[in-house]
């Protein structure tokens, strides 16, 4: 008899579209466990400003993987997974649910894809893309990598200097290099995914709310924290949504009302970008939940679980 491949819950979409109510209800349903699939949510800096999970909702079940990087020691996708894939190991190994929770669509790619064999990147080439603009990396791009340059949006900073870094520093483009991806885990678990893709009106109003009640609960204490620490601006952790936007404030560059609304918009503009990914980038077979999740408990049946 063949043995069933251990099962593995994933819930993605974008930021405020209710992925951490639905994978703590999910776990305390299961008795399984949180694992954070989130780039922001990983490092110790930001707990409020990133939305990670309260100290309150930590208690009710086990979460991983969330605040147990500094900023100043950027995570690239390769390193989470290597972090996710041993918590993965370790539940299924106590015969628990493991529950990936995220935005993070490089993160869950590389995860369960697995990673490209890109060589090591010229450091002298990789300092001049961080350094220059998007829209100057972008116009160097198009040249050397039409396909990516058509593939990509022109404002997405971290991807088009991924793209412009690996055709310079190899003089191959890296969809090449993605072509040839290893160490996945796809083929080895029983995929259990939710996209969540809620109602637009709904998601924006969420947004905003929250960027609000992040104030409220000392975001700008937190921002100040980060900047003193003078961190290279290239950081992951220094361009997380709302850092430049706060720290504007905390600079006297701007009042908090302006501070607070650049804040909304930024995260407004993230999550429209995210939400495009999810609904067109992972396989058409990925369950879409199109509904506001007012109450987590209404989606536990696409895991076969209830409250």
């Amino acid at each position: 008899m063949v043995k069933p491949l251990p099962p593995l819950a994933l819930i993605a979409g974008p930021t405020a579209s209710g992925k951490s109510a639905l994978a703590l209800a999910l776990a305390e349903a299961t008795g399984g466990a949180v694992i954070n699939a989130d780039s922001a949510q990983l490092y110790r800096d930001l707990p409020i400003l990133s939305a990670a999970p309260s100290p309150a909702e930590r208690a009710r079940a086990e979460h991983l993987l969330y605040g147990v990087r500094d900023g100043a020691d950027p995570c690239s996708a390769a390193d989470w997974a290597g972090l996710a894939k041993a918590e993965i190991d370790r539940l299924h190994a106590a015969n628990r649910l493991p529950i990936l929770v995220g935005g993070t669509g490089l993160y869950l790619r590389t995860l369960l894809d697995g990673i490209a064999p890109v060589p090591p990147i010229d450091p002298r080439i990789r300092a001049e893309v961080r350094a220059a603009g998007v829209a100057e990396n972008f116009a160097v791009l198009t040249p050397l990598d039409p396909c990516a340059a058509a593939r990509l949006n022109p404002g997405d900073t971290t991807r088009i200097a991924r793209a412009l870094e690996v055709v310079r520093s190899t003089g191959i483009p890296l969809a090449e290099y993605q072509e040839q991806r290893s160490g996945g885990i796809g083929a080895a678990i029983d995929l259990r995914p939710v996209i969540l893709l809620p109602p637009r009106e709904w998601l924006i109003a969420r947004c905003d709310r929250r960027f609000a009640t992040m104030i409220d609960e000392g975001a700008l204490a937190e921002v100040e924290t980060l900047l003193a620490r003078q961190l290279d601006p290239a950081l992951p952790v220094m361009r997380a949504i709302g850092v430049a936007e706060l720290g504007a404030h905390l600079c006297g560059d701007t009042d908090l009302a302006h501070a607070i609304s650049a804040g909304q918009v930024a995260t407004r503009r993230y999550a429209k970008r995210q939400y495009t990914w999810f609904a067109h980038q992972p396989p058409a077979d990925w369950p879409r939940l199109t509904v506001a999740l007012d109450d987590p408990a209404d989606a536990l049946a696409l895991f076969g679980a209830t409250r």
